[in-house]
């Protein structure tokens, strides 16, 4: 899309020649310190990806302590009698917020990585679509584990009686319906946008960037509740920082 250009004869402040070299005779930045740039905001993206991975897959173990959707009424009773589980639980809630930032970290750091590599990128739709998805995970991760790990957190913190299974499934239900089919499909959408602006760097090769859009529109698409389903995002963002790590970009520009 071309930029505005304000008309000649108008007052205003004369355009600004980006080719010229900088008051000093100091020129831009070359091919030496772009590749530099891009190196070390690939390993910052890859140390946070991998950070990431480990600690959601931590989380989502504690977590899974509670009680299911589909469990009887005596599983909740068992659950509110046993402090382990609601230990185990309640520690889980406290890792989700450190996966988060790790996963904001990984976002930015990828997102600085794909513009350094490509300074044109902020002006495409898939740019901003990897923001808005990104965000919008982390938010439903949050949200949505609040609500499944709720009354751990009520039996840990407070002398009032648990609440009826009918609500803690309730809570659940929020909680499943916030990651599962919410949270879930921003992640899928996040994988699109980074394996397509990845694609365009260079990043990916092309047999990568197809099994990657594969799996994103299987998480567009699945139904079920399964734990595992959590894992397929943070495995992507796993084998995406490995690579981010190994191939150490040049920061060649690209178009």
């Amino acid at each position: 899309m071309p930029l505005p250009v304000r008309p000649p004869g108008l007052p205003g402040p004369e355009p600004i020649d980006r080719t010229a070299p900088a008051a000093g005779g100091a020129a831009r930045p070359g091919a030496e310190e772009r590749t530099s740039t891009a190196r070390a905001y690939a390993r910052a993206a890859g140390l946070s990806g991998v950070v990431f991975a480990v600690l959601f897959a931590v989380a989502l173990v504690l977590v899974r302590q509670a009680p299911r959707l589909g469990d009887p009424d005596a599983v909740y009773a068992a659950y509110y009698a046993s402090d382990s589980r609601n230990l185990l639980v309640t520690l889980g809630l406290y890792v989700v917020p450190f996966a988060g930032i790790a996963c904001l970290w990984h976002m930015i750091a990828t997102r600085t990585l794909l513009q350094v590599l490509a300074p044109a990128s902020w002006s495409r739709i898939p740019h901003w679509l990897q923001l808005a998805s990104g965000i919008l995970f982390v938010g439903m991760l949050f949200v949505g584990t609040a609500a499944v790990g709720g009354v751990a957190l009520l039996t840990r913190f407070s002398d009032s009686p648990p609440p009826s299974p009918e609500i803690a499934r309730a809570l659940a239900a929020v909680g499943y319906a916030m990651v599962f089919v919410y949270g879930v499909r921003a992640a899928g959408m996040y994988m699109i946008a980074t394996t397509g602006l990845a694609r365009t760097v260079g990043l990916l090769s092309g047999p990568a960037a197809a099994v990657s859009y594969l799996v994103a529109a299987f998480l567009l698409v699945s139904t079920t509740f399964h734990p595992a389903i959590l894992l397929v995002f943070p495995a992507w963002v796993l084998v995406l920082s490995i690579v981010l790590l190994v191939r150490r970009p040049t920061g060649a520009k690209t178009t």
